[in-house]
């Protein structure tokens, strides 16, 4: 019992890790602008990321020699108009505070002012505009069809938040809340392991396993401190798995905080599981919890065996 017990210890220590494996694949990032005629409109805004090009879509062909962008050099590639598109490429990313005025000029003399920029507001948010579907005619078929997926989107994610809501309602998220918090003396919790982890990138992660007194439930709880000088860091999402064939395992996740600033700033990811998780048809199961950060690369992984919570 003895060897099994620092066997599993010496699984899970070996197990921290960073990792170049990609989180699951993001869907492109398209969006609808319908812009209106009112002479006061703001400027729209079209959001870029460096290295990455965006794509507007007109509703008519572009002049291609009337269509310019104001203090692009060394920033962008040339602006090109094809046909009804409008390409923009950034050479690197930019800041939320630059902001480039691009006007596009149509086949008929209509100019459409845009303002080129970056949602960015981390080195780990790097969301941009893939392709923008610009809309002047509100009522043309096209306009009034890509308005109605639009609203049906909305309302599907109204949908899936309720739905997440309903599902976080349980006791074992809050369970992970009060471990997120350093609130563990109010839970029946008790560490039995626990390893320090410190990345390349000036990311230093205490993974702590424990198990409740009772042993019907687990939990990990990963301390987060990000000592790079300039570089933020988020939690992209976690995932519980079988060892051996991948099969996703139900568990209540929080976190202290959204974003881990730069220059030290900290805070805790708390996971709970059920000890059922473990269990499957051919006996108990080797569980693998992995945390992604907000680029999609996985930072580390803890290698979960049910022997440990004994």
């Amino acid at each position: 019992m003895m060897r099994n017990v620092l066997l599993s210890r010496s699984t899970l220590l070996l197990a921290l890790m960073a990792s170049v494996a990609g989180a699951s694949g993001r869907e492109p990032n398209e969006r609808n602008l319908y812009l209106s005629d009112h002479p006061s409109r703001e400027t729209s805004n079209v959001y870029v990321v460096g290295g990455i090009v965006t794509v507007l879509r007109l509703e008519q062909p572009c002049d291609s020699a009337r269509t310019r962008m104001l203090g692009w050099e060394g920033r962008f590639a040339p602006v090109e108009c094809v046909g009804k598109k409008v390409l923009l490429e950034p050479l690197h990313d930019i800041r939320p505070e630059d902001r480039f005025l691009l006007l596009v000029t149509l086949a008929d003399g209509t100019e459409l002012p845009f303002t080129v920029t970056s949602r960015q507001e981390t080195t780990d948010d790097r969301t941009g505009d893939q392709q923008v579907n610009v809309f002047r005619d509100h009522k043309a078929p096209n306009a009034v069809l890509a308005s109605l997926y639009d609203s049906l989107g909305r309302e599907r994610e109204l949908n899936k938040e309720v739905e997440r809501y309903r599902k976080e309602d349980t006791a074992d998220h809050a369970l992970a809340a009060l471990l997120a918090k350093g609130a563990g003396k109010m839970t029946l919790f008790r560490e039995l392991w626990t390893k320090l982890f410190k990345g390349t990138d000036g990311v230093e992660i205490r993974a702590s396993v424990l198990a409740s007194k009772n042993r019907d439930k687990a939990a990990v709880i990963f301390k987060v401190k990000n000592n790079s000088p300039n570089e933020s860091w988020s939690l992209m999402e976690a995932r519980l798995l079988t060892e051996s064939g991948g099969e996703p395992r139900p568990f209540a996740l929080r976190t202290s905080r959204e974003h881990w600033g730069p220059g030290g700033e900290s805070g805790q990811i708390a996971v709970v599981m059920d000890m059922r998780a473990f269990d499957s048809k051919k006996g108990p199961e080797r569980l693998v919890l992995e945390i992604f950060r907000g680029d999609g690369l996985r930072q580390v992984y803890v290698l979960l065996d049910r022997r440990m919570m004994r």
